[in-house]
């Protein structure tokens, strides 16, 4: 292991606390090696004593700007094959780490971790990131638009090894140029560089390049720069992915065609076309492995948001996003749980989450002639008494003035075989979006969008405009948005329709002298809902005030005034059904998370208040326990006492999950859910074998039971074999 200074002792005296938006960008050069280092985690090759040591790391949290109080060395070298990243974590109480979980895309929030961000185009917005904890876990992500989505579902042949000794722990990195987009024209490649170094147990997260209290790793804007890179190109850049599927389902929601023992073939195909440009193909496409839906429980009168889960889905989906502005630092009083143009749910899957099968379909993603691209084509076949569907996608999006970007979006869904002829069935939908960035403190972020189909009649736009401003102290932002009551994207998510809605927000984030404690947060919102006749339909003004502890803790309240207008009867359960007319109430809740980090962590929630003109306590809240890096339990739980004129009732739903995993490649999951609304008792059990990389068997098993009727819903056993072939 290369030789390199120990971490600062407590009260040695360090470098000064430095201004870290002011600071200059930091510079580091790759070593081109004749001979690869060995990925073992141990950092004993000759390679690494020539390479440029990397240090210096600096606080974002929890003392923004000061030295980091433990050591990081970290070294880049390279071949024509790879690139291999060599970093030494020193740690005084190297006994302290922690370890959340060996799994891969572990949550990187509650674990030590050493993270790597490269902007492979150096064009400050879109990168790739791998995090590594101290128990060799990674987590790979793909990086869009300057920290304001990524790409959690993209996985690269990436090689990882760890080393635990008496000094902190130890990492090397393999990362297959071929896995990277960038420019081989380019004889000398520069690429920007951002390295995170996190420590639980101090809640302490520090950076190579760095960065204030807002921003985390993803953030390309901030980062430094890497050079040293010659000679060197992504390759053919071809994977085949076959799988094969043994199943067996019964149950009365699963489709006749598809009941009984069933094997099944199929495959995915990923390649190259440009240095920039990615085409992904799939046939029979499968989803076998996919974990269950969350239980919720919905007390409104508005649909419920699912968020996706199935690779092929997940991956590029900050490609297709529509109308995203940065949610990682404002409130924003809107999100794209309320109006998306593009949600990929839609697609394979029924209203209910029952699946549709899909033959197969194309994806080409990336960047070309200064645009980033997406193309995406699917067709399903018909199920269910569904007609057989044809989905395109086309969304292009443009940097401007630096950390801006406009962009837009056309959809299409449109109903294909003999038993729709004379009778179209379709919906296509057009939008243009944008990111604006006038000052570094300043984002708008408007769009607008319109959506067409054989029956539409009337006001089928959609636009917002929305103004956000945050800098250390201060955070403040506007919103205005139109829905017309027509605007139906039938491939997209819509809350609400036939409304205006006008939003404000102001809080500040002050850090006070105060022992313990990293900010705290006050804040006011207003929010009013409109008809397209200016009729006020919901409002409802909020203040709060949140506290968060150095330690990662954190304790929010706040109190919520709301008005609404029911102009219809508004059935809250089977047997409560609130009646047409005004009402105003008012509620207010505390809630506490504890510290990430420890064997044993939770939240709590706690709501008491009116509910139309009855009243409401809720109480929700989770437990999670980590004995060891290989075991983890997790429990929540959801209560809602409601009582109404006409009589009262609960809304309930508890969840369990055991993980373990044996190793870095060997992981098994059971998940169970209990919505006591729906009287469900969900059942979901995962074996998965990571035997080479990007290669798996898993094991599935899913079981849904209707309790008030005796009888199993859905009851599914699956066996699923893929290989990743790379050329």
């Amino acid at each position: 292991m290369p030789a390199a200074a120990t971490a600062q002792e407590p009260g040695q005296e360090g470098p000064a606390r430095i201004a870290v938006e002011s600071a200059p960008r930091p510079t580091a050069a790759a070593l081109r090696a004749e001979a690869p280092p060995i990925v073992d985690g141990r950092l004993d090759d000759p390679v690494w004593r020539q390479a440029q040591p990397l240090t210096g790391f600096v606080q974002s949290r929890p003392d923004t700007g000061a030295p980091a109080t433990e050591n990081t060395v970290v070294y880049f070298v390279y071949d024509d094959q790879a690139l291999y990243i060599g970093a030494i974590c020193y740690d005084s109480e190297p006994e302290r780490y922690f370890i959340s979980s060996l799994k891969q895309d572990f949550n990187s929030g509650s674990s030590d971790v050493f993270g790597v961000a490269l902007d492979t185009y150096l064009d400050r917005r879109n990168g790739f990131m791998f995090l590594v904890n101290p128990g060799g876990a990674l987590k790979d992500v793909q990086l869009f638009d300057d920290s304001r989505s990524e790409n959690q579902a993209w996985e690269g042949p990436i090689r990882v090894e760890t080393t635990r000794h008496d000094e902190g722990w130890t990492v090397e990195i393999e990362i297959p140029f071929s896995t990277l987009r960038f420019n081989p024209s380019e004889e000398d490649q520069t690429w920007g560089l951002q390295i995170l170094r996190r420590i639980r147990r101090k809640a302490e997260d520090t950076f190579w390049a760095p960065l204030d209290r807002r921003d985390q790793i993803h953030k390309m804007s901030k980062a430094g720069t890497l050079t040293g890179f010659r000679g060197v190109g992504p390759g053919l850049n071809l994977r085949v992915k076959p799988y094969a599927l043994a199943q067996d389902q019964t149950g009365t929601l699963v489709d006749e065609g598809r009941a009984g023992s069933q094997a099944d073939l199929g495959f995915d195909v990923k390649f190259g076309v440009t240095p920039g440009l990615t085409l992904d193909l799939t046939y029979n496409t499968d989803f076998a492995q996919v974990e269950v839906d969350q239980e919720q429980v919905n007390l409104t009168r508005f649909p419920l948001f699912f968020p996706e889960k199935r690779d092929f889905f997940v991956e590029n989906s900050g490609t297709f996003a529509f109308g995203d502005q940065s949610e990682r630092s404002y409130r924003t009083g809107v999100s794209l749980r309320d109006l998306t143009l593009f949600h990929s749910r839609r697609i394979g899957l029924t209203g209910r989450g029952e699946p549709i099968p899909i033959l197969g379909g194309a994806r080409l993603t990336g960047r070309t002639a200064g645009f980033e691209v997406g193309l995406m084509n699917l067709q399903t076949r018909s199920s269910r008494g569904l007609p057989a569907e044809n989905f395109s996608v086309m969304r292009a999006r443009r940097s401007v003035f630096g950390t801006s970007d406009v962009g837009a979006i056309f959809i299409n869904r449109e109903a294909t075989g003999s038993d729709i002829e004379g009778h179209p069935d379709f919906n296509r939908n057009v939008g243009f979006d944008a990111n604006l960035r006038p000052l570094p403190s300043l984002l708008l972020a408007p769009f607008l969008a319109w959506t067409d189909s054989p029956d539409a009649d009337g006001n089928a736009f959609a636009g917002r405009m929305w103004a956000g401003w945050r800098d250390e102290l201060w955070d403040v932002s506007a919103l205005w948005r139109h829905v017309g009551e027509d605007f139906n994207p039938t491939v997209g998510f819509v809350r609400r329709r036939d409304i205006r809605q006008s939003y404000a927000t102001v809080g500040l984030h002050p850090r006070p002298p105060v022992p313990g404690v990293q900010e705290v947060n006050p804040w006011v919102e207003l929010d009013y809902i409109r008809d397209l006749e200016s009729v006020l339909v919901t409002r409802r003004r909020t203040a709060g005030f949140g506290i968060s502890f150095l330690n990662g803790s954190g304790l929010t309240l706040n109190y919520t005034d709301r008005f609404e207008l029911l102009r219809e009867p508004f059935r809250v359960s089977r047997d409560a059904t609130i009646p047409t007319g005004r009402y105003d109430f008012g509620s207010g809740s505390v809630q506490y998370r504890s510290a990430p980090g420890r064997a044993l962590t939770g939240f709590v929630r706690v709501e008491r208040g009116g509910f139309f003109d009855g009243t409401l306590t809720s109480l929700s809240g989770g437990l999670m326990w980590r004995p060891s890096h290989h075991l983890s339990v997790d429990l929540s739980a959801n209560h809602n006492d409601i009582s109404l004129p006409d009589g009262a009732f609960t809304a309930d739903v508890f969840g369990g999950r055991v993980d373990y995993g044996l190793s870095t490649k060997v992981f098994a999951s059971a998940f169970v859910q209990y919505n006591a609304a729906e009287d469900q008792f969900v059942t979901n059990v995962r074996f998965n074998y990571l035997y080479s990389p990007l290669s798996d068997i898993f094991l599935v098993y899913t079981e849904r039971r209707d309790l008030a009727a005796g009888m199993t819903v859905e009851r599914v056993l699956a066996a699923k074999v893929s290989r990743s072939i790379g050329f």
